[in-house]
């Protein structure tokens, strides 16, 4: 990962202001590759936690992202959804950030679940979208098609902040799976 991070070129372009306050991060589980990196990137010191699923592919994640400094929250939908949800906003009030893939940990790919949205309603804060296209990529067969750009590529991540204040669940699922989709790669 480290190796192919250093060797594309990278732009990065921010379709609405990301300002300083805290958000709830998202992007789709077939862009892990990069995204983790760009977040450092973009927040160096920002204390953050991401919802990881707690099947074995789940474990080589999240020791990736411990590597990046953000820290682990073993749990999904399926498996320990009330334990996980219960550290994620006790991490959005100690002041962290919380990384979410809307679609994982097994899809359907590019389908909106209801945890981001959910985290974002309840505690009001906005979230942050990063999504990336790469002009030379591999692309797994997987059910979420995972990106790995190719070294020496050029890849461009995309991010926006989007608040769902004053949204209903399902047009605030519907806005931010729309807004997910403009910047991805199908």
């Amino acid at each position: 990962m480290r190796i192919i991070w250093y060797t594309t070129r990278k732009k990065f372009h921010t379709i609405t202001e990301i300002d300083e306050r805290q958000h709830v991060c998202v992007t789709w589980h077939g862009e892990l590759f990069m995204s983790p990196q760009a977040y450092r990137v973009i927040h160096k010191k920002h204390p953050a936690s991401a919802i990881i699923s707690s099947h074995f592919d789940g474990g080589l994640i999240a020791r990736t992202l411990e590597f990046l400094k953000i820290r682990p929250l073993r749990g999904s939908t399926k498996k320990g959804a009330k334990q996980v949800l219960l550290q994620a906003f006790k991490s959005i009030k100690s002041g962290e950030e919380v990384l979410i893939t809307p679609d994982g940990p097994r899809g359907p790919r590019h389908t909106m679940s209801d945890g981001a949205v959910g985290i974002a309603l309840k505690s009001k804060l906005p979230i942050f979208v990063m999504n990336y296209r790469a002009k030379s990529y591999w692309q797994l067969g997987s059910w979420d098609k995972f990106v790995i750009p190719k070294p020496f590529t050029h890849v461009d991540f995309y991010m926006q902040s989007l608040s769902l204040e004053g949204m209903g669940h399902e047009e605030a699922k519907a806005y931010l799976s729309k807004k997910m989709l403009e910047h991805t790669i199908s």
